[in-house]
């Protein structure tokens, strides 16, 4: 595949696996994780999301990483109290300095043996940092299996319209400013 080629100085490090950093994090849901239709919290959902995205950013990177954005956070299926909550996420995409980690939200509930259901999904993107704070590099990922290859093109995709829509609204306020619209 030769997207997979890396320069730059990320490029001096090996890559690693998929599988290296993939990981589940697992939780029961209680009364306390609850909102006013006495489901489960969007917001408690979107903490474990993260939770789980920054584990395997850490794990993949070999150091700190911070969160910079969640793309896409979608909520297929209530979670209720007694759900059994599996996020499971691993890397999907890296840059220079920052990874793209793609997380699925699973519930079973705790106390039968039917297949969990898929109740959620997010990619979100990490930045890895140093001791001040700064970016520093990556390790390339390897994409392992075929479902590997595909999330690694498609966040490909994510990433070019990211940086579009981020082009195009700053183009957007330099144009207003231009036209004498302070609307700060």
């Amino acid at each position: 595949m030769t997207d997979l080629v890396t320069t730059g100085p990320e490029a001096d490090l090996p890559g690693k696996p998929t599988s290296v950093s993939r990981t589940t994090l697992s939780h029961i849901m209680t009364a306390g994780d609850t909102n006013l239709l006495g489901t489960v919290h969007g917001g408690v959902i979107m903490k474990l999301v993260d939770d789980a995205a920054g584990a395997v950013a850490g794990r993949h990177s070999g150091g700190p990483a911070v969160t910079a954005s969640m793309d896409e956070m979608a909520f297929l299926e209530p979670v209720r109290v007694g759900d059994l909550v599996h996020v499971k996420a691993q890397v999907n995409w890296t840059g220079r300095s920052s990874m793209e980690v793609g997380v699925r939200v699973l519930a079973e509930r705790w106390n039968e043996s039917t297949p969990a259901t898929q109740v959620g999904s997010a990619y979100l993107v990490f930045a890895a940092v140093d001791e001040e704070g700064k970016p520093r590099p990556v390790p390339p990922v390897i994409p392992e299996t075929e479902r590997d290859k595909r999330r690694y093109q498609e966040a490909q995709i994510r990433r070019t319209h990211r940086l579009a829509r981020r082009r195009a609204i700053k183009e957007l306020r330099a144009q207003r400013v231009a036209d004498g619209i302070d609307d700060a």
